[in-house]
């Protein structure tokens, strides 16, 4: 898969089929860094064949974790013997600043070894992503860190924590993740308030709760957690993701296409059918089976007093600003305007120009906002060259370029790779025309 750069697309794609959402990016993260809080066997499936996982992955079985791959999307994770001074190699250095999910390994180290060492972590090119929020909770909690100007480093030691109070500067997911898991084995009451509550953290907790951990107040910004001596192994299964669920429906919608999404997880989904549906997107459900229609026009719904509908991100339950390049997109052929608010991220919007060179009608006001003007169909968007500056940017122009004229090329595709798990194989078996290429 890491061999080609380049996905050349064919336009004018019609899909038809059902498809299964791969297991949630961002929880698996959460949980292969939360093995390495116990020296028990953990058990995880639903894990989706990722960049960023294999790259985590990589990580823990470089400090010393026994990892067996079970079969096609489940491991067994057992950290017993850990090598600490791992942590402090050119290897390990040069490997975690690739993937940002490796800032989830202070938590666990430093709660149960007492220490960590880690360089400032990479990803998306989506703006500034500040640590402060994970480095100030493991302050409150007693431990000391440096930072290494000159190899761009954090060292951790946690030798003394106690449990706290900790108000949370921002509603950061990783963030909170990583306290929960560094209080879960930190002697004393730790109450985090202001916490992140998204589904994918919700999960670590029910896990870490199975493990031994004592968390109260899953699924509220008001967490509780009585740290423990110890933590045993778990079975765990991680959760749809309901960012490429979030996708496919973008997906049919632009393409006309009927789609189904089989085991979509409604329960977990909030408030991002509703908001598809505001664009006019009809959708069914059958059980958990979520079923998009294939539709000509969808019309944006205004506001109840007719102004113009607004769309923006914000911490759950509100609108995951993951999908927001995806809605910005499938607004594009939309019957009526609508006003993309970023807030997030300063430069989530950054590849806007690309959908514009390719004819949609959009009015990038500032790094944060946008006025999509949709085209009701009445002219296609063209098909062009293009590169993926992030991972959801990456699927929403494949997404573009599936329903556009022509054959679009689309570079650095490592970066929708890292999101998504063979897109294209899976879209081409509903009609798509994607092909791999080094161009």
């Amino acid at each position: 898969m890491g061999e080609f750069n380049s996905f050349r697309v064919s336009g004018n794609a019609k899909l038809k089929g059902a498809i299964q959402p791969q297991g949630a990016k961002n929880e698996v993260l959460q949980i292969i860094s939360a093995v390495l809080l116990t020296e028990q066997k953990v058990t995880v499936t639903n894990v989706p064949d990722i960049l960023d996982v294999r790259k985590l992955i990589a990580l823990v079985k470089g400090l010393g974790v026994v990892c067996e791959k079970l079969g096609p999307n489940a491991y067994s994770f057992e950290a017993k013997d850990i090598d600490l001074d791992y942590l402090a190699s050119e290897e390990y250095q040069a490997n975690a600043k690739r993937i940002r999910g490796s800032v989830m390994l202070l938590g666990p180290l430093i709660a149960r070894f007492g220490r960590a060492y880690m360089p400032k972590p990479g990803g998306d090119k989506i703006g500034r992503r500040r640590i402060d929020t994970h480095l100030n909770g493991f302050k409150k909690l007693g431990a000391k860190f440096e930072f290494d100007k000159d190899r761009d480093s954090y060292y951790l030691s946690g030798t003394d924590m106690k449990g706290c109070y900790i108000l949370m500067d921002e509603i950061s997911v990783t963030g909170t993740a990583n306290i929960v898991m560094a209080a879960s084995l930190t002697p004393g009451e730790t109450t985090i308030y202001n916490a992140a509550c998204e589904p994918y953290l919700q999960q670590l907790c029910k896990m870490l709760n199975r493990m031994g951990a004592l968390i109260e107040g899953v699924g509220s910004n008001r967490l509780v957690i009585t740290g423990v001596d110890s933590l045993g192994g778990t079975d765990h299964e991680v959760m749809p993701d309901f960012i490429e669920i979030g996708s496919f429906i973008g997906l049919a919608a632009m393409t006309q296409s009927e789609l189904t999404i089989t085991g979509a997880g409604k329960a977990d989904l909030g408030i991002i059918p509703g908001t598809f549906e505001n664009l006019g997107i009809e959708l069914k459900w059958s059980g958990d089976n979520l079923i998009i229609p294939e539709q000509e026009i969808y019309e944006i719904q205004n506001f109840i007093d007719g102004s113009i509908l607004t769309i923006y991100d914000s911490p759950w339950p509100g609108f995951t600003p993951d999908l927001i390049s995806i809605i910005l997109v499938v607004c594009t052929q939309a019957k009526g305007s609508v006003l993309i608010h970023q807030k997030m991220f300063e430069s989530r919007l950054f590849f806007v120009d690309k959908v514009i060179d390719m004819g949609a009608q959009i009015i990038l006001c500032d790094p944060h906002r946008a006025t999509v003007i949709g085209l009701e169909r009445k002219q296609k968007l063209r098909a062009i060259e293009m590169t993926s500056p992030d991972i959801r940017a990456g699927v929403s122009l494949l997404i573009a370029a599936l329903s556009a004229e022509g054959t679009s090329i689309i570079h650095n595709i490592q970066q929708i790779d890292r999101g998504y798990e063979r897109i294209d194989e899976r879209l081409n078996v509903l009609g798509a025309e994607i092909e791999r290429a080094n161009l």
